[in-house]
C-alpha cells in the first residue's frame, strides 16, 4: 500500500516510517518546506514538501496514495495559546482529511494525544470512553488536538471518512525530540532536578506506538479510537528507572504540590517579564501534580499493541541520544 505520512520527520513519524517499510509499504513523507529531514536520510521513501495550510501541496503529496497517517502537529506549550497552533492542528487537519476524501484514500489514521480523554488514577485509569477533562489546564496544544480529533470523528460520521484515531501516551525511544523524553533524561543525567512532584503519567515505547498505528491502518474500523500506552508510573518511579539506566543517583526529595505551583507562578511571571520561555510554566506545573493515568487495554486486545518494558524503551532512547551526541 502506498501511504502518505505527515510529520514523517518527527519523533513518531521517524519511527513509523521504518515500521511501514518493514511491512513492505511504499511511503511518501510529507515534510514542511524548509526543513531537512535528517532522521529519514538514506531510507527508500519518496519526499514531498509542503505545508498543512497549503491544500494544493497536500493534494500533490497524496496523489496515488491508498493510506494516510496524519501525525504532523504544532506541539508548543509556550505561549499557552497561539493562532498558528490552532491553524496547524485544526485547519491543517481539515485540509488533510478533505483532501483524503477528495482523492479516495481508503485507510486513514489520525494521531492524537492521550489527554484527549479523561485521565484517572492507578486504580481507575482513563480510557477511550471518558470525556475530555484536560481543558482546565488551559493549554492550546491539548485543546486544539482534541478539537482536531472531534473534527475527524464528525467527518467519519457525516461524510464517511475512513479514519481511525490513535492516542499515544508519553513515549520513549530513538529519534526523540529535544523536549519530552530527551529533556527528562538530560535533567536526570546532570542532576538538574530538585526532586519529584506528586503526579504521574502513562509511558510507552515509541516502537510499540508505531506497531499500533500500522495495525490500525491495516485493520481498524473507521470511527474507532485507541489509547496507545503501557505502564502508569508516578514521577518518583520513572525518575528512578531512568537513573538506574543512566547509573546515576535519582532525585530523592518529594516536592509538595503547593511548592510546585508556587514555583510555576514565579517562573511564568519571570518569563512574561523577560519575554523568554520558562523551563516549566505554571500550567505545566499543574499537570505535574496530577495522575494522568490511562488504560491501553482496548489497543492491546484489538490492535495487538506490544508492551515493551519501559526500562528497555529508556535504554533505547539513551543509546540513540549518545550515538547521536544529543546528551
Amino acid at each position: 500500500m502506498k501511504i502518505l505520512v505527515t510529520g514523517a520527520d518527527g519523533f513518531v513519524g521517524s519511527n513509523l516510517v521504518r515500521e511501514l517499510l518493514k511491512r513492505n509499504h511504499e511511503v511518501v513523507a510529507f515534510i514542511q518546506r524548509g526543513l531537512q529531514p535528517v532522521t529519514l536520510e538514506g531510507l527508500p521513501i519518496a519526499f514531498s514538501y509542503g505545508d498543512l495550510l497549503d491544500q494544493a501541496s497536500i493534494r500533490e503529496a497524496m496523489q496515488g496514495c491508498e493510506g494516510l497517517v496524519h501525525s504532523a502537529a504544532h506541539l508548543g506549550v509556550w505561549p499557552y495559546y497561539s493562532e498558528i497552533q490552532r491553524k496547524v492542528n485544526v485547519d491543517g487537519t481539515r485540509h488533510v482529511m478533505d483532501t483524503a476524501l477528495e482523492l479516495g484514500v481508503r485507510r486513514i489514521v489520525f494521531v492524537g494525544t492521550a489527554n484527549s480523554y479523561g485521565y484517572g488514577n492507578r486504580q481507575n485509569p482513563g480510557n477511550e470512553t471518558l470525556p475530555y477533562n484536560s481543558g482546565h489546564y488551559g493549554l492550546g496544544y491539548m485543546d486544539t488536538k482534541r478539537e482536531a480529533q472531534d473534527l475527524v470523528m464528525r467527518m467519519v460520521k457525516e461524510r464517511g471518512l475512513p479514519a481511525a484515531v490513535v492516542n499515544p501516551t508519553f513515549m520513549f525511544g530513538p529519534y526523540a525530540a529535544k523536549t519530552g523524553a530527551t529533556l527528562m533524561i538530560d535533567n536526570i543525567l546532570h542532576g538538574k532536578l530538585a526532586g519529584y512532584t506528586p503526579g504521574g503519567r502513562n509511558y510507552v515505547a515509541v516502537k510499540d506506538v508505531c506497531v499500533g498505528i500500522a495495525n490500525a491502518l491495516e485493520k481498524a474500523t473507521p470511527g474507532s479510537c485507541y489509547l496507545l500506552g503501557n505502564q502508569n508510573m508516578n514521577y518518583r518511579e520513572i525518575f528512578s528507572l531512568i537513573a538506574e539506566v543512566l547509573k546515576v543517583p535519582p532525585p530523592k526529595r518529594a516536592i509538595p504540590g503547593f511548592v510546585v505551583l508556587a514555583f510555576g507562578v514565579i517562573a511564568t511571571t519571570l518569563a512574561r517579564l523577560t519575554c523568554k520561555a520558562p523551563k516549566i510554566s505554571y500550567r505545566m506545573c499543574r499537570i505535574s501534580i496530577d495522575e494522568n493515568f490511562y488504560s491501553p487495554e482496548k489497543a492491546r486486545q484489538e490492535l495487538g499493541l506490544p508492551q515493551t518494558p519501559i526500562k528497555v524503551a529508556i535504554q533505547e532512547t539513551v543509546d540513540w541520544l549518545k550515538a547521536n551526541s544529543k546528551i
